[in-house]
């Protein structure tokens, strides 16, 4: 860590020119074969360009000493690599492999060599100007966990731990494929195109089996996992500020249709669950979840993570507010943009949410554990006409519902959170509005199924 008690630090004048001049610590003196003393030659005398020269060597010996004290061998090399950046950046120069200096014009390579022309200028920051300490080599679970830890760390900063975790699974399967593909874990600097044709083959194997009768994958599957190693591999390489052609780009598979979820017919909903025992069996947390899923199209993950402040049932228009959680303590994300929304209550789903005035504590961070149990319960009971059927198919049988009571097709976009392909202007409508459209369309039910 840089400190700021002493601007002048570690500053010498010597023939007129800044020096960078320091002690090694005791605790690395063995380890560090600059010791006793580091001596840098600033080539400048400007104060405020020699102080900031400083800054970035003694950021970087900060980093190299620590390294050394960790014992960690990656660790080291990594510290390494980035102090002869750093030192290279000090000089004036760009950090370059010795390949790519040697492919620089003549006049440039001059400049470098001239810049380390003093006899006294130390190995360290020579081999810093003509690229000679070799960027370690990173496997890719080792790249991927780089990826979560620092260089995703701000994009999933406002997920919830069950979020998080879900990211880094889905994430995490197109590594644990390539792997699979490749028969080993790989350093990420050595994928070839070759490699990711490979990948891309498993893939196509997958998704247009030649075997009759064998389990097909959907294409957008497949684009999702090349596309996730495409993904790391871009960032990765963009984090530690090095052009590396990507051997995934270009990688995907054309799809003429996409695969849509199974809607739950209309009148099934309204004739087997509106009446009747038939979702009796259900714990009361999952009922009132799917009932409210029926009544208000969200999506149930936007049910799960309700509280109190967004459920809404003493407003003139009761209603729930799907937007995200700044709360440090519970945050989480909503899906998109447009998927911000006020719902109105209506049937069903203001009895149901009258039982939850703070949401549903037993689903709240278990998605898996809400759809398993409904699914499950479907199954069993004979309650999907098709066999497909699952909780979130009442998401789009709601759609359907407001296709067929002719709710104005803008208004539906609103309602289930979809984006609306033109310019916005004004709020978008009343709540009041809103309400009186869905009681359109509202089905009749039996208290007791609440």
């Amino acid at each position: 860590m840089v400190r700021h008690d002493n601007f002048d630090r570690f500053l010498k004048i010597r023939d007129g020119k800044y020096h960078y001049y320091r002690r090694v610590p005791q605790a690395v003196v063995n380890l560090d074969s600059r010791a006793p003393f580091v001596r840098q030659s600033l080539k400048t005398d400007d104060l405020a360009k020699a102080r900031a020269k400083r800054d970035i060597l003694e950021a970087a010996d900060n980093e190299y000493w620590a390294a050394m004290l960790s014992g960690t061998e990656q660790k080291l090399a990594w510290a390494n690599y980035n102090a002869a950046r750093r030192r290279a950046e000090a000089m004036g120069f760009r950090y370059m492999p010795a390949g790519e200096v040697a492919g620089l014009s003549l006049e440039e390579i001059l400049r470098r060599v001239q810049a380390i022309s003093d006899p006294r200028t130390p190995v360290a920051t020579e081999a810093a100007i003509l690229g000679g300490v070799e960027r370690p080599k990173v496997k890719v679970t080792d790249a991927f966990k780089i990826y979560c830890e620092e260089i995703a760390a701000i994009e999933i900063a406002g997920k919830s731990e069950e979020q998080k975790a879900s990211w880094k699974k889905v994430k995490g399967y197109a590594v644990d494929a390539f792997n699979e593909v490749m028969g080993e874990d790989k350093p990420i600097e050595e994928i070839t195109r070759d490699d990711a044709k490979k990948f891309h083959e498993h893939y196509k194997a997958l998704i247009a089996p030649s075997q009759k009768g064998a389990k097909r994958m959907s294409v957008s599957l497949g684009n999702r996992r090349v596309g996730d190693m495409r993904i790391l591999h871009g960032r990765y390489f963009e984090h530690i500020n090095a052009e590396i052609p990507n051997p995934f780009e270009g990688l995907n598979f054309r799809q003429k249709f996409k695969k849509r979820r199974i809607p739950y017919p209309i009148e099934f909903v309204g004739d087997m669950l509106m009446r009747g025992a038939s979702l009796a069996g259900l714990n009361d947390e999952a009922r009132h979840i799917a009932l409210v899923c029926i009544e208000t199209g969200a999506r149930p993950i936007e049910i799960r993570y309700l509280r109190e402040e967004r459920i809404k049932l003493h407003h003139q228009v009761p209603h729930i507010l799907v937007e995200p959680s700044f709360d440090p303590d519970e945050p989480h994300e909503v899906k998109t943009v447009s998927s911000v929304r006020r719902i109105p209550l209506v049937g069903v789903a203001l009895e149901a949410m009258k039982l939850h005035p703070d949401g549903f504590p037993r689903y709240r961070e278990s998605g898996n554990a809400l759809s398993q149990t409904v699914n499950k319960y479907l199954r069993e009971n004979n309650l999907r006409p098709t066999g497909k059927e699952t909780l979130y198919s009442f998401r789009h049988t709601f759609e359907d519902r407001m296709k067929e009571g002719r709710v104005d097709d803008e208004l539906r976009k609103i309602l289930m959170g979809h984006a609306i392909d033109r310019e916005q202007y004004g709020s978008g409508g009343s709540l009041k509005l809103y309400r009186e459209e869905l009681l359109k369309i509202v089905y009749p039910f039996d208290r007791a199924i609440v």
